[in-house]
């Protein structure tokens, strides 16, 4: 990647000047965060996609949900270990160290989630978005039935495979378009 100030590898530049409500959601971005996510910045070439973007992840990421925000952003970095995805291994590593107060956990869950010490709950949620990510044809109603033995509910399935998806998507589009994480992120919640 030639110019490290785009946020991928692809000449999109983003619109300038941005929408205001674009613009106020990046400030509050800035604000909360300490930065505009590269992500957004990437989607912002095209405020439609960007507003789908951020619509559908808000929901599956910030909205409510029998998982816990911990446990949402515990699937996406092991979707996203499997896919070996680097911006969303950096950005959602750093959130479950944040948010699990535990940067060893972060650093387990990036590299291989079988050496964390997760109750069975937790490790058969993992267990099934791994298969969704490997084989998601292969998925049967035992892979279900495990989630629901575990203490999962019907709409807590829905949201793991929905969790799940987005990131299979998400890392699929970041590996593509060369989606490089904001350097901020290597060394927070450490």
């Amino acid at each position: 990647m030639a110019d490290t100030d785009q946020p991928t590898a692809l000449d999109l530049p983003q619109m300038d000047p941005l929408p205001e409500a674009t613009q106020s959601y990046f400030d509050i971005c800035q604000d909360k965060l300490g930065l505009v996510p590269n992500v957004l910045r990437a989607y912002a070439f095209d405020v439609d996609k960007l507003n789908a973007f951020t619509a559908l992840y808000n929901d599956l990421m910030l909205a409510p949900s029998g998982l816990s925000k911990l446990e949402r952003e515990m699937i996406a970095v092991v979707v996203s270990s499997e896919n070996k995805c680097f911006y969303c291994l950096t950005a959602h590593g750093q959130a479950v160290r944040a948010l699990s107060g535990d940067p060893i956990l972060g650093e387990q869950l990036v590299m291989n989630y079988r050496t964390a010490d997760l109750d069975p709950k937790t490790r058969t949620m993992l267990d099934f978005a791994v298969k969704m990510t490997r084989a998601s044809a292969e998925i049967e109603e035992g892979d279900r039935a495990a989630l629901r033995e575990a203490g999962f509910g019907e709409r807590d399935i829905w949201d793991i495979a929905s969790v799940a998806a987005f990131f299979n998507m998400t890392n699929r589009l970041a590996s593509a378009t060369d989606m490089r994480p904001n350097d901020e992120y290597h060394a927070q919640s450490r």
